[in-house]
């Protein structure tokens, strides 16, 4: 996160500037390069000069280029000796004994005040004291230093200094700190209660009886936070008791991570309390969360269970119902799947309305944005309800996988989110197996791997960290969707048995404690040749190292001895840019080899029939299958999907596949890999390793297709095309060809009829909602007429807000439809609906709905109120907004100019969580094809490096996007167009 320099009135810190040494840990220099960078600087240098790669070279000097300012930036404010990024090692956190006074009375005056007491343990001797503090203003007259073991032993502090780089505050003592004696450091603190979303900050909502805006208070630590809510060793190694004492009028209700142990007054201002809560179990500072609040909760404690609430305004706490059913439930399925009982005395969970992360896992006090936590009947959609299931479990998942075991440092974040990620899939599918959600949630992470890891500027699972931005940029696809992937690959190919062995042991081993991926890999070897899952030669870290330390995924190339009854397997890294050639698409996975015959058609087993291994340094060793059928039975490979690569045959299996897909049986081809075959088909058609024809010819049987993941395949598929041909003259081929391939679907759906209390299967639920928005988009039978007549009745409502006869599942279909059909008096009036609404969900579908409008000026004006914070858009949401103009063809070009023309402006909107504004590219990058356009933005990040800062890794994707747009354009648009006019 980019820091403000001292000097800056933001600043606030008070401190003495000293010239004393500070040596604890060897010094880099003010000027300290990230591996990463160093890392690009190398590959642009390599490709200088060569003109295949002249423009990815220049892709990678846009990034360099923004990342050598983000370092230049920094460096010049600080006034540190000790530069080092992590913290010293010669001292422990022991204790912490945490007041916070929080002022809520005065809306113009919003602060917090108190102070911190650290007991720590002096490992070396030093006189140095280092520890974090950002925006802080510190009384330094007021700090104390006494050694615990006697009265006698005194000590002080002589002067301080501060890294403004990584957030030091750096006490020097009067005399030194002595190993193995323990300490006490008092520091008082204060701040005003920000408006970042970040740290200690205020939130607020409406009171609908009073009509008057209620304050409140709340934390957001991770990764690197605590630090603006009081002094602390703000890395995750440094675990530690807390006690945290919370001051506010009684008015309000205190909650921290504990449970309420004293409610005393206090003696120095009239109506205020002082709550002390009891002291925690050791924990890292990221995960320590308080809030001053006037919230209403449902309690719902299972019997013999942990204290279980939920929190939310009191105007929205029927909304709760759904997530005080489901928390208690999932939590006492992971005490069961992990062996542990959940380790602290109670757990609450509370909703935010401004909240910048979706969710936190905060030990005892989970937060959430409030569309992650609340539901309604009455307004949220099957969706919306799977999301926050979803996402409740993946948190409650923390409570032991980030938690109770931590990683050491961030490089390790995906120990946390992947693991979270895939553990949550586990929990929802036993409470709710009717989602059939491992399948959805596998199919879906596959499916954004797919497309994000084929990018050159994609990064590794695990990677070095050393700036604070760095972080942040970690909480991304990689680490969560990609993390839980290969975790998944790792339980088909283990079995039940092992996996939970392995993962009881690591859990039970590192409990309270900090550990890094080879302590997994450890346990679950045990655990593997335990119960004989993996051969004694093999061990599960030389396997998943191959996935999580090096980018990208393979694609193994098959290719069939038809008369010898083999297959000899290939493998190389898949990747977009059709411009890297051979010697740039190294690397080797050890790959699980599933596979199933049109013969046999167990697409049940996962267990690997083989292995493609890796030699000891690194190179790819030959594999042959042996024992396939003959050429008139067909090959599938990676059953169910269980291992992220795609899969590429000769032209005679892709045939096979196709006549039964188009004329056989093809529902006895797995749901999931009907799904891969698709999706294989037509990325392998983008790239050019396979004719659209054929790859088009395989979509066809999509006519006959009633099951929801092929098609959510093939959409995603579908839509990137759509994004480029649209803005051409072969759009009207394109849409009569998705015309004829949806409408025997939409047909057997009963269109938008309201059918969905005579629905059995939830999954087709989720189809009809999906086939119903494409066939609106693209005119299908009665879809348009059918929505303007249910967004009429809702018009004509005397209470629209009370009532909507709209289905549910359709209302984003319906709304946005209407809103590209209609006129502007139909847009007010669901532009008065969000205003409205008491549901985030709803207000997020209207949000969405209301950028579909076809009337330029009503779009311009859109994008202008999303700005602005005075029509009601929470910042957390704008990106929704914008997006939503952004995908439409017309308002595609207004976005794109409006982001370029006032980039600082939206830069300073989102600062400092720059990870929200970089929300806002996808749009722009999925629709630039011309490289005209192209070169424009690349001048355009070149030009306004300073807005863009905290962005390199989606800038970098950005452009790397562009160019295989541009690339696919040149390459393919005719050879599809020709495609498609043979279909239809």
């Amino acid at each position: 996160m980019p820091h403000v320099a001292c000097g800056n009135c933001d600043c606030a810190f008070k401190f003495k500037i000293a010239d004393t040494p500070h040596c604890r840990r060897p010094s880099y220099g003010s000027h300290l390069l990230s591996s990463w960078t160093i890392y690009w600087i190398i590959v642009a240098a390599a490709l200088n000069g060569s003109a295949v790669n002249m423009r990815l070279f220049l892709l990678l000097l846009a990034s360099v280029m923004l990342a050598g300012l983000t370092l230049a930036t920094s460096s010049s404010s600080s006034s540190s000796s000790y530069s080092y990024y992590r913290l010293p090692t010669a001292l422990r956190p022991q204790k912490y004994n945490l007041r916070v006074l929080t002022h809520l009375d005065n809306p113009e005056a919003l602060r917090f005040e108190g102070n911190v007491k650290i007991l720590f343990e002096v490992l070396e001797n030093t006189k140095n004291i280092t520890l974090h503090a950002k925006n802080l203003t510190i009384d330094e007259s007021n700090i104390t230093l006494k050694d615990t073991s006697s009265a006698d032993k005194k000590n002080c502090i002589s002067s301080t200094e501060v890294n403004s780089i990584h957030d030091f505050y750096v006490m020097h003592t009067c005399d030194q700190l002595v190993a193995g004696e323990i300490y006490e450091l008092t520091m008082p603190f204060s701040a005003d209660l920000n408006r970042q979303l970040e740290g200690y900050y205020r939130s607020s909502y409406l009171d609908p009886v009073a009509n008057k805006t209620r304050w409140l208070s709340i934390t957001q630590f991770e990764p690197a936070s605590a630090r603006l809510a009081f002094p602390c060793f703000d890395e995750p190694n440094f675990k530690a008791p807390f006690v945290v004492t919370l001051g506010y009028h009684k008015k309000y209700t205190g909650l921290s991570n504990m449970p309420v142990k004293e409610i005393k007054s206090n003696n120095e201002i009239a109506d205020y309390i002082w709550c002390e809560f009891e002291e925690s179990v050791p924990m890292s500072t990221y995960l320590i969360a308080y809030s001053v609040n006037d919230f209403s909760h449902k309690p719902s404690t299972l019997p013999n269970s942990t204290l279980f609430r939920t929190w939310a305004r009191p105007n929205a706490i029927e909304q709760c119902d759904y997530a005080a059913d489901f928390g208690p439930k999932v939590l006492q399925y992971y005490e069961e799947l992990f062996g542990i009982k959940f380790p602290m005395p109670k757990i609450d969970q509370i909703a935010i309305p401004d909240f910048s992360a979706g969710a936190m896992e905060n030990w005892g006090l989970v937060t959430y944005r409030e569309i992650a936590l609340l539901y309604s009947a009455d307004y949220s959609s099957l969706t919306d309800k799977q999301r926050v299931a979803s996402i409740i479990a993946h948190e409650l998942a923390h409570q032991w996988f980030g938690n109770l075991v931590t990683m050491k440092w961030w490089t390790d974040l995906w120990l946390n989110e992947g693991f979270a990620t895939y553990v949550a899939s586990l929990g929802v599918e036993n409470i709710n197996p009717e989602w059939h959600a491992m399948q959805q949630e596998s199919l879906t992470n596959l499916l954004t791997i797919f497309r994000r890891d084929a990018l050159e500027s994609s990064h590794p699972i695990s990677r070095p960290i050393e700036m604070v931005a760095e972080i942040s940029e970690s909480f991304d696809q990689i680490s969560y969707q990609k993390g839980s992937t290969v975790l998944r690959m790792m339980h088909m190919f283990l079995g039940d048995e092992a996996f939970r062995a392995g993962l009881q042991s690591y859990l039970q081993k590192f409990s309270y404690g900090n550990a890094e991926q080879d302590n997994l890999w450890e346990s679950l070897t045990q655990a593997a040749h335990k119960y004989r899952s993996l051969p004694k030669s093999y061990d599960i870290k030389s396997i998943m190292d191959s996935w999580t330390l090096q980018t990208g995924y393979p694609i193994i190339n098959v290719t069939r001895d038809y008369d010898g009854g083999s297959a000899k397997l290939t493998q190389e890294r898949y990747l977009l840019n059709t411009q890297i050639g051979r010697s740039g698409r190294g690397g080797c996975w050890w790959v699980p080899l599933s596979y199933t015959t049109q013969g046999e058609q167990d697409f049940n087993n996962t267990a690997p029939k083989a292995w493609m291994e890796c030699g000891k340094s690194g190179e790819v060793l030959p594999k042959t299958i042996k024992d396939l059928p003959g050429a008139d039975q067909w090959v599938i490979f990676n059953t169910q999907l269980s291992t992220l690569y795609k899969v590429n045959y000769d032209e005679r299996n892709w045939k096979l596949l196709i006549e039964t897909l188009t004329s056989g049986d093809f529902e006895r081809i797995h749901v999931i890999n009907r799904a891969q075959l698709i999706d294989d088909a037509l990325y392998l058609a983008w790239t050019g390793e396979q004719d659209y024809e054929i790859a088009m010819r395989l979509v066809e049987y999509l006519q006959r297709e009633r099951e929801y993941l092929p098609w959510k395949s093939a959409f995603e598929n579908l839509k990137r095309m759509k994004n480029i041909i649209r803005q051409t003259p072969n759009y009207e081929l394109f849409k009569r060809y998705i015309q004829k391939l949806i409408t025997p679907i939409y047909i057997h759906l009963n269109g938008l009829n309201d059918t969905f209390s005579s629905i059995e299967q939830q999954e087709e639920v989720l189809l009809k909602t999906m086939v119903g928005n494409w066939a609106c988009q693209y005119q299908v039978e009665d879809c348009i007429p059918v929505a303007l007549n249910y967004y009429r009745a809702w018009r004509s409502e005397p209470n629209p807000d009370m009532k909507n006869p709209v289905p549910i599942n359709l209302r984003q279909t319906v709304y946005c439809t209407s809103i590209r059909h209609g006129t502007d008096q139909d847009w007010q009036f669901l532009w008065t609906r969000y205003k409205n609404s008491n549901v985030a969900a709803e207000k997020r579908t209207i949000l969405t709905s209301l950028g579909c409008s076809r009337e330029v000026w009503l779009l311009q004006r859109y994008l202008e109120l999303t700005f602005d914070p005075k029509e009601g858009i929470r910042r957390q949401d704008s990106m929704w907004a914008f997006q939503a103009v952004a995908y439409n063809e017309i308002g595609f070009h207004l976005a794109r100019d409006y982001f370029m023309k006032n980039v600082d402006f939206i830069y300073k909107f989102y600062h400092p969580i720059t990870k929200d504004m970089s929300r806002l590219l996808p749009p722009i990058s999925e629709q630039t094809f011309l490289e005209s356009d192209f070169e424009d933005f690349k001048s355009f990040v070149s030009n306004n490096r300073g807005s863009l800062k905290g962005l390199e890794q989606a800038i970098q994707q950005t452009l790397e996007t562009m160019l295989t747009n541009v690339q696919w354009k040149e390459r393919n648009y005719n050879q599809v167009a020709r495609s498609i006019e043979v279909l239809i």
